[in-house]
């Protein structure tokens, strides 16, 4: 509020000068008869005695008059406005409201300073601000809209179809709530763009609410396409500050392992550290000493079991991204909480769970290096490629197929390249340990095909493997949409031969991918709790180059998240998915571990049905406790690693273009007020004409 609004309003405190008037105010003294006093000459009275607030209707009137009049003269000095679009020559608009959901969008608004400074003021937080501008914005359509909502968390969502359904918009926003999800700005702007693309109005745009920290500064700026226009209209959610976050801890015998991340010095003490060096003064060092600093400069990392330290080391003041250890004390509970002291942009990154099941996922892999040789020479390239992307899994290379399912039970994923058949013995064992929730890959090839007699793959890959040259060459795109956009890689593909299976095979399964003659080049077989992917190719570079190709790395990348889903990570990030195949009775349950005796809370989390298989993702990072078919299990949900850097996307300046919306004034209450100051003048001289007229009743009755 500025100073001359202030003093506007402060107008209301002559409301005091109508209680002073009444105060003040003479009349005639009351006389009573005195018998004796006729003895006396008259004299005229000298005093007469002060009235209180007899007239209490009159003086209210007139009070109310000073505050609207006070009110009155303020009403042109406040600016309460909302968030608007603008309108071309009036026409309905196809409206998409993109709000980010993910962890950065938990800190506070306007929170770039210190940290904690914003959390301490009470501010809101991103999120908050979000949804207070997307309801503006729902508040504003007009019949003959249409709107729809998606949510950038990762994975992108649809949270509202398209619709002209505006009571319906409103439902669907009193419903969101943040979560600690990555950001996905590329996925939900498509998302927005397929529900507008198709409806009737010829205006269409897209909201963005998002502080834009996805994770990918350098990106291409965010902008609008020719048919529909992309605006991001609040600056203020701009991402910034400094934030530290505990995205992986684990627990090995008597030692914690914890994973913190932090961000960069903000680009303020970046900047002064570069004019301090410029200048070449004294400060130079100490600013330079800032700029290399980061979030963790002063704090500490805690293993805490309720109220109760059990150890605690002090974080490298320039720490980026670092894995530390601490000792554990003997006979320590079986969960703990790593915790960060000190605050940040966002508290909610700053605990985790620890627990000694969650270390990284184990996939073991039984390739033939000789055949799976590249001419630069390394690892075969399916190592090569499981290293490449990443995926916190730990590649464990085993000479052959065990014959036992207790020598699988480490392991989440098994893949097997062109193996001459299995034995009867690794048949049950991989079978017994698929139907637990194991994951298989298998290619076949020229070897798979040769099996010698009692070796097969039944009950994984049902009926005969056959190898023969390929009769067309290539996979077709269009029907290898699991594989994504790398699916159009596959399409010159011309191997020296490819596996043939019968059609058994593909009976109560579901072919993923298929050459252009037909025939199956990828299928997935479900048996029971687990899953079985087979590929009519080997990974020897001799007989195809599809190992080389960017489809092959989309290919592990969806076969490492299956082993993941069906719960053979005991860690996933916030917003991925639990698959549970083969379950009846599934129940998930958040745990949330307080302070003091360590008490918990459970707070269930629905189980859904997609295409018949149930799947649950949490969207918010803690402990989990799992019951299938009443077996009981625990698991993590991590913070996403990326989610910590707050550098924002660029923006184009076409998509902060005035002529898309801004801010417009809410409340216009001056005619009001002034209608109310002559209702109150017309009642003031209303009291004032009934008390004239009873005042000389009252005399001669005296």
């Amino acid at each position: 509020m500025s100073f001359v609004t202030l003093g506007a309003l402060l107008v209301a405190l002559l409301v005091g000068a109508p209680v002073a008037a009444h105060l003040l105010r003479r009349r005639r003294a009351e006389e009573r008869p005195f018998p004796p006093a006729r003895l006396v000459p008259a004299t005229p009275p000298t005093a007469r005695r002060r009235s209180l607030l007899e007239d209490r209707a009159l003086f209210a009137t007139r009070a109310l008059s000073v505050i609207a009049l006070a009110v009155l003269g303020a009403t042109p000095l406040l600016r309460c406005s909302h968030l608007s679009l603008s309108r071309k020559a009036g026409a309905s608009v196809a409206l998409a409201i993109v709000v980010d959901d993910s962890l950065s969008m938990r800190a506070r608004s306007g929170g770039g300073g210190a940290a904690g400074d914003a959390r301490s003021s009470g501010a809101p937080s991103r999120f908050e601000r979000a949804m207070t501008a997307a309801r503006e914005l729902a508040g504003g359509l007009a019949p003959g809209d249409a709107a729809a909502i998606v949510l950038a968390g990762a994975p992108a969502r649809v949270a509202l179809a398209s619709t002209t359904n505006l009571a319906a918009v409103s439902e669907a926003l009193d419903t969101m709530t943040p979560s600690d999800r990555a950001t996905d700005l590329d996925g939900a702007l498509d998302l927005a763009r397929d529900l507008l693309r198709g409806l009737p109005q010829s205006d269409k745009r897209i909201v963005l609410l998002s502080d834009l920290a996805d994770g990918a500064p350098g990106a291409p700026p965010i902008a609008g396409t020719p048919d529909i226009a992309t605006w991001v209209p609040l600056e203020e959610l701009e991402a910034g500050g400094e934030d530290c976050g505990i995205v992986r801890a684990d627990r090995s015998g008597q030692r914690a392992r914890v994973r913190v991340v932090c961000t960069a010095a903000s680009a303020d003490a970046q900047g002064a550290a570069a004019g301090a060096g410029r200048d070449g003064g004294a400060a130079a060092p100490r600013a330079s000493a800032d700029a290399g600093a980061s979030a963790a400069a002063g704090r500490s990392l805690e293993v805490r079991a309720g109220d109760a330290v059990l150890g605690e080391v002090a974080l490298p003041p320039a720490l980026r991204a670092e894995e530390i250890t601490i000792d554990l004390p003997s006979a320590t509970p079986e969960i703990l909480i790593a915790a960060l002291t000190g605050s940040d942009a966002i508290a909610e990154d700053d605990r985790a769970p620890i627990i000694s099941a969650g270390g990284p996922l184990s996939i073991a892999v039984v390739v033939d290096a000789a055949t799976t040789h590249v001419e630069t020479g390394g690892p075969p390239p399916l190592e090569q490629a499981l290293s490449a992307l990443d995926l916190e899994a730990q590649i464990r290379p085993l000479p052959s197929v065990p014959e036992h399912a207790d020598e699988l039970a480490a392991h989440a994923g098994l893949i097997v390249d062109d193996a001459p058949g299995f034995t009867p013995e690794v048949r049950r064992s991989l079978a017994a340990w698929v139907e637990r929730g194991g994951v298989a890959l298998l290619t076949l090839g020229p070897r798979a095909a040769a099996a010698p007699l009692g070796a097969g793959f039944e009950p994984l890959v049902p009926g005969v493997v056959r190898w023969s040259a390929s009769p067309v060459p290539g996979v077709d795109p269009a029907t290898a949409g699991w594989l994504g956009p790398s699916a159009a890689g596959l399409a010159d593909v011309a191997p020296r031969g490819r596996a043939a299976l019968g059609p058994e095979a593909s009976e109560g399964a579901e072919v993923l991918a298929r050459w252009k003659d037909g025939a199956p080049f990828l299928v997935r077989r479900p048996l029971g709790r687990g899953v079985v992917l087979f590929m009519t190719l080997p990974l020897s570079t001799e007989e195809s180059d599809v190992a080389l190709r960017p489809a092959f790395l989309s290919l592990l990348d969806g076969f490492v998240g299956a082993a993941r889903a069906r719960g053979g990570a005991r860690r996933i990030a916030a917003g991925e998915a639990w698959t549970f195949d083969g379950y009846r009775d599934v129940k998930v349950e958040r745990v949330r571990v307080d302070g003091g005796q360590g008490s918990a809370r459970r707070e269930p989390l629905p189980v859904a049905e997609v295409e018949r298989r149930l799947r649950v993702s949490p969207p918010l990072a803690g402990l989990y406790e799992l019951t299938l078919d009443g077996e009981r299990s625990t698991r993590v949900v991590s913070v996403p690693e990326r989610e910590i850097d707050l550098r924002p996307r660029r923006v184009a300046e076409s998509a902060r273009a005035p002529e898309l919306g801004g801010m417009s004034a809410s409340i216009d209450a001056s005619q009001y007020v002034a209608l109310l100051l002559l209702l109150l003048l017309a009642a003031e001289l209303l009291l004032r004409a009934i008390g004239a007229r009873r005042e000389p009743a009252e005399s001669r009755a005296g």
